[in-house]
């Protein structure tokens, strides 16, 4: 089953961005679990597509009004949930940050 884990903060966790993973990636992918991820840049940077009807609305930023933005993510591929859980805890960023696991969709 396949997992994104979506690696949450908010602001003031913006200085860990350059910390890398202290060797969860290294890790992950000699388990053969990890498909890929990135890091984001910052919330500011972002823009916001919307359609109704036949207009486009852009708007500049995240849609979301929150503390916590989306810093980065993570694409893993795991037996069931547990695993997901036991993967996304060793991630660096689960210790200041929160991460949201979410299986994809797959029909």
């Amino acid at each position: 089953m396949n997992y994104l884990l979506m690696i949450c903060g908010d602001e003031t966790t913006a200085e860990h961005a350059d910390d890398g993973c202290g060797g969860w990636s290294e890790e992950m992918e000699a388990r053969g679990v990890l498909r890929g991820g990135a890091g984001l840049r910052p919330p500011s940077d972002a823009t916001t597509l919307r359609v109704r009807g036949d207009e486009v609305l852009l708007s500049d930023g995240p849609f979301a009004e929150t503390k916590e933005q989306i810093g980065g993510f993570c694409l893993i591929e795991c037996a069931d949930l547990d695993e997901a859980i036991e993967i996304a805890a060793k991630h660096p960023a689960a210790a200041y940050g929160t991460i949201e696991i979410r299986p994809i969709w797959q029909p």
